[in-house]
């Protein structure tokens, strides 16, 4: 439930809409004119109420284009808050290693976005960075590497940054530690911060073969202790299968979460799909695919929704693209409530 104590106190501007209507990026042109105040009244309003939101079905998949997707892989991308910028995994020139993770900004949201820009090398590493996670307060970048000192093949990370305003003012990276990395892969994080509780939760992917796992890559979650480090990982069960299952995101009300999974109705090797849940304190409902007008005969993972839950970015090798892999968009709108 979203607090009318909360309303009144948060002084954040708000997107109201990420979504894409050319490949660009721009906002909606309904928005277009509204000052980022304006926006931030008009966000507040629609989460108000304690019930769920209710939204539109998706939309087919649109190609996010250049600069954003060019010639090489692009994917595991990230829309910040305010919708000003876009963080995206990338092969393209120009970086430190495999995959490095770039930002690419704006100055409003009626603008097309920027050439993307490589964080650095002292973000990024000699080896496979990717599947960035940017928290509410634009502070923390989580990803996950490979890059040497870490406990397995990947391990999960975090950067941190004092102003957040600086899209190059990341830290040295530090490696979430034992309670979450072990000696297998841990990848694809994504963090869900309760408000009403002041829990923070991490979900993430990983541990094929684990003792106690379903198969493949399982969901896991760890809550943030009192010291700032994340607890010993356990487990969702009601997420993970006996097949592969990747790249939980979850919505910041933390009542819909995205994945993809191999498990059995995808129509190509990882789909996209959802789960819901009542409330905070309930269990994930069965995953539900988001269909073949959505998903491809290839895969399609690593979800991320705008802050205001009516833009889905997620990566795709599929044919027809600008390169390796591109970054598309599936969009839907806030349905209102009949009184």
């Amino acid at each position: 439930m979203i607090t009318a104590r909360r309303i009144i106190a948060s002084l954040t501007p708000l997107a109201l809409c990420f979504a894409c209507g050319t490949e660009s990026g721009t906002l909606p042109s309904q928005i277009d004119g509204l000052s980022a105040s304006a926006r931030h009244q008009l966000e507040d309003q629609e989460f108000e109420d304690d019930d769920a939101p209710q939204f539109s079905s998706w939309s087919a998949p649109v190609n996010l284009g250049p600069p954003i997707n060019g010639a090489f892989a692009d994917g595991g991308s990230f829309i910040s808050k305010d919708g000003l910028s876009f963080y995206v995994s990338s092969t393209r020139p120009g970086g430190c290693g495999n995959f490095d993770i770039w930002v690419s900004t704006r100055e409003s949201g009626d603008e097309a976005w920027g050439e993307p820009q490589n964080l650095g090398c002292d973000v990024n590493s000699s080896g496979f960075d990717a599947a960035p996670f940017l928290t509410t307060n634009g502070r923390r970048l989580y990803f996950h590497s490979d890059r040497p000192g870490g406990a397995g093949g990947f391990d999960l990370y975090v950067s941190r940054r004092h102003n957040k305003r600086d899209p190059f003012g990341w830290q040295t990276p530090q490696n979430l530690g034992s309670g979450v990395n072990t000696a297998l892969a841990e990848v694809l994080p994504s963090i869900f911060e309760d408000d009403e509780t002041g829990i923070t939760t991490l979900f993430f992917a990983g541990r094929s073969g684990a003792p106690g796992g379903l198969g493949g890559e399982d969901i896991y979650r760890s809550t943030r202790q009192a010291d700032g480090t994340f607890g010993p990982a356990v487990l969702v069960r009601e997420l993970s299968s006996s097949a592969r299952d990747l790249a939980p995101f979850i919505r910041r009300d933390g009542l819909e979460l995205f994945l993809g999974s191999s498990r059995p109705g995808t129509v190509g090797g990882v789909d996209l799909w959802v789960s819901t849940r009542a409330t905070t304190a309930d269990p994930w409902s069965p995953p539900v695919t988001l269909g073949p007008v959505i998903n491809s005969d290839v895969q399609d993972d690593r979800a991320t929704l705008s802050f205001d839950g009516t833009a889905l970015y997620f990566p795709s090798p599929r044919s027809g693209g600008f390169g390796l892999a591109d970054v598309y968009v599936l969009t839907r709108s806030r349905l209102k409530r009949d009184r």
